[in-house]
Parts: structure tokens; C-alpha cells; sequence
């Protein structure tokens, strides 16, 4: 498989236009699954920044996002994290476990960065005590407000012991995830993750849903704070494509030997 700058139209996945549509987000669109209990979620090449008030086309983008949203949950499925991923279908498409979505985006953070930057006046990159876990209520219109526990409680967001399990779900992919990007010479700034519900008769169980790539992440190396992550395409500070390619590359998802240059090969 060749990852290729020219644009790449959704006829290429040919089964897709059979299926039904489910859901379109502003970097994926979710389809009806092959069987009961799953769903195909395909990757854009589309990129937003706040709050999709600044959007693109970035050739190549959902390809690199596929893969690389699989090997972490893959990574995550092999150490005990359940995630809703069972296979990739193909360039743009995995299978992934249906589930409920808790209307919250979970957000780790390891370093001051952001929008936590911002809020509490600390520089950028300053290193915190401890990791921090905020929550954000999914919702595009009101641009995603920070809301406490109290809010999920008042609101019947999650109960009690949702909020336990996704905090201890959060902190665990903290710790896997910034493990192995530390391995890489990259520094996990921060992430977040979604989490779904899944039901095994009348027993429910929290999984890791959505996806985890340089859309959710900030990633800096670790050496030259060069941002390897969304804020390339938020703040204007090059090529986003040569930033998600140099983070495939150093976990090995491309061959080492690839550059952007040379429209690199994915390995299968």
C-alpha cells in the first residue's frame, strides 16, 4: 500500500457506498457494520482547528490516522485496555465494537499546554505534579465546555462508578501511551480519549472508542520541542502530513528508511 499526496475519493473503498451511514464527524464518518454490534469507521483526510472555524484538506491525513489509531489500540487491547477496534478493513476503514458513547471528551494531561495553559496563565510545556484528567462536554455548538464531576452527576452524563472506571481507563493509556512515545524520543504533552458502553447481557463494561492519533494528542520531540501533532495545522507551523509521517516512522509503522519526499510505503 502507497501513501499518496493526491487526493483520495471515498469510491475507492468500494463497498462503502452500499452501506449505511451512521454518523459524520469533522475527521471520520461511521457506517453500518457487516454484523450486528459493529460499525465501519472510515478517516478523512479533513482537518479542524478550533472548533472547525480553520479546515483543510490534508492529503493522506485519515490513511496515516488509520493506522496509526490502530497500532495504539491494538497496543492498548494487548495489555488488558478493552478498546471497541477488531480489525483495520483496509487504507481508510476499521471494524470497530459498537457502543454507546458518553457524551465526554476525557483529556490527560502531563504537561501545561493549550487551552490549560491559557486558563491557568502557566507556560507552555511546564512540567505537572502529577497527571491531570479534566472532562469536556461533547457538544460542537457550545464548543465543548470543561465540566466538573458535578455536572456528569447532576446531568446523568456518567454515574459514580463510570467516572472510577474512566479515570482508572485514562490513566492507563497515559501511562502505555507515554511509555512508548518516551521509547521514540516524543513527549506525550497531553490527549484525550472518548469511552464508550458495551453490554454483555445485563453486564456493562467502559471500553477506549473514537481514536487515538496526532489529531487527539499533543506530541513534542523530545529533543527540539518541534510539535509532531494538530497544533502544526492550528498554529501554522508547516506540513501536518511530514508530521504525522515522522511519528508512523519512529514507532515503525512506515519503514525507517521512508521520507515524506519519497511518498513511503505503509507496512501491512
Amino acid at each position: 500500500m502507497v501513501f499518496s499526496r493526491r487526493p483520495v475519493h471515498m469510491t475507492e473503498s468500494f463497498p462503502m457506498a452500499r452501506r449505511k451511514k451512521i454518523y459524520e464527524g469533522k475527521a471520520k464518518i461511521l457506517y453500518e457494520g457487516p454484523e450486528p454490534g459493529t460499525m465501519v469507521q472510515y478517516f478523512k483526510d479533513d482537518a479542524t482547528a478550533n472548533n472547525a472555524e480553520k479546515r483543510d484538506v490534508i492529503d493522506g491525513k485519515g490513511v496515516l490516522n488509520n493506522r496509526l489509531s490502530e497500532f495504539f489500540m491494538v497496543g492498548l487491547n494487548a495489555i488488558g485496555v478493552p478498546t471497541h477496534f477488531l480489525k483495520r478493513l483496509n487504507m481508510r476503514e476499521q471494524l470497530v465494537r459498537q457502543c454507546d458513547i458518553i457524551p465526554l471528551e476525557v483529556i490527560v494531561r502531563n504537561f501545561a499546554a493549550g487551552t490549560m495553559a491559557k486558563r491557568l496563565g502557566i507556560e507552555e510545556g511546564t512540567p505537572l505534579p502529577r497527571p491531570i484528567v479534566e472532562y469536556c462536554y461533547k457538544d460542537d455548538k457550545l464548543g465543548d465546555p470543561l465540566v466538573t464531576e458535578e455536572h456528569i452527576a447532576a446531568f446523568g452524563w456518567a454515574s459514580q462508578q463510570d467516572m472510577d472506571d474512566i479515570l482508572s481507563l485514562a490513566l492507563r493509556v497515559n501511562d502505555f501511551m507515554s511509555g512508548l512515545m518516551y521509547g521514540v524520543g516524543i513527549k506525550l504533552v497531553d490527549f484525550k480519549i472518548e469511552v464508550g458502553r458495551v453490554y454483555d447481557g445485563d453486564f456493562q463494561r467502559l471500553i477506549v472508542a473514537d481514536e487515538i492519533s496526532p489529531d487527539s494528542c499533543r506530541l513534542w520531540d523530545m529533543e527540539t520541542g518541534r510539535k509532531l501533532d494538530k497544533d502544526v495545522f492550528r498554529r501554522d507551523l508547516g506540513d501536518l502530513a511530514d508530521a504525522y509521517t515522522e511519528v508512523a516512522r519512529r514507532l515503525g509503522v512506515m519503514p525507517a528508511n521512508a521520507t515524506p519526499m519519497e511518498k513511503p510505503k505503509l507496512i501491512n
